[in-house]
């Protein structure tokens, strides 16, 4: 039990991490302007396949706290295409050499 508590304390304090793309012979300014086209590419990306999920039907009420949301081939799963837009932005980073690493700490 406690190597289980050990390995869920380790991982939630790895996902605090701050993270950063990392590339040998890219400068700052470089590396703002890459990510930022690549962020705007996928949101342009993921935008054109949000029109298909969007809901066709509002919620139907069917009484004190029932609510039944539509479902079926036309309803986005996860409700935003933010997932999508993150998965091509670092597909782009990734196809121009980049490496997403963590951020190293300021030594004391």
């Amino acid at each position: 039990m406690r190597a289980l508590a050990a390995v869920a304390f380790a991982t939630a304090l790895s996902a605090c991490t701050p993270m950063e793309w990392v590339k040998p012979d890219a400068a700052a300014e470089q590396i703002r302007s890459d990510e930022q086209a690549c962020r705007l590419a996928a949101a342009r990306e993921a935008s054109y396949n949000g029109y298909w999920y969007q809901h066709r039907m509002q919620p139907v009420i069917v009484g004190p706290g029932q609510v039944i949301w539509p479902s079926g081939a036309f309803v986005d799963p996860y409700g935003q295409q933010f997932l999508e837009e993150n998965r091509l932005a670092q597909f782009c980073m990734e196809s121009k050499g980049y490496q997403l690493q963590p951020v190293p700490q300021a030594q004391k």
